[in-house]
């Protein structure tokens, strides 16, 4: 099985775009597909689980907490933050080379940082 992505309302649509250009093979669905447009983060991180996508977001200020409050009840197939200032074609490339070269159980219950994609919750612990 192949990775796939959920765009959060908040990611830069043109990270969407240049991702389905780049590789249309990629299944990335944007906020607008799955209607998450307003939906609290919550809800948002249940979508994702639902559907087997890991969620892409720029949200550092509220989704790091919730995911945390998310994964001690649930199974989460991953959060991606990306930060604002990173440039597209890095985020794009990464996105690409993790779809790529990893399966989707390696991101289980991670929230990682775009690009380094280490787990925050491993940083932590150093």
């Amino acid at each position: 099985m192949k990775i796939r992505y959920q765009a959060d309302n908040d990611l830069n649509k043109a990270i969407v775009r240049a991702v389905a250009r780049r590789e249309p093979a990629l299944d990335f669905r944007s906020a607008q597909a799955a209607k998450l447009d307003h939906v609290p983060d919550p809800e948002v991180l249940w979508e994702s689980a639902r559907s087997g996508r890991i969620l892409i977001s720029h949200d550092f200020q509220t989704m790091p907490e919730h995911f945390q409050e998310f994964v001690s009840n649930h199974e989460s197939p991953g959060v991606f933050l990306v930060p604002q200032d990173l440039p597209i074609a890095i985020a794009v490339e990464t996105l690409i080379l993790v779809w790529a070269a990893t399966d989707p159980d390696e991101w289980e219950n991670r929230l990682c940082l775009i690009p380094s994609l280490v787990s925050i919750s491993e940083v932590d612990r150093v």
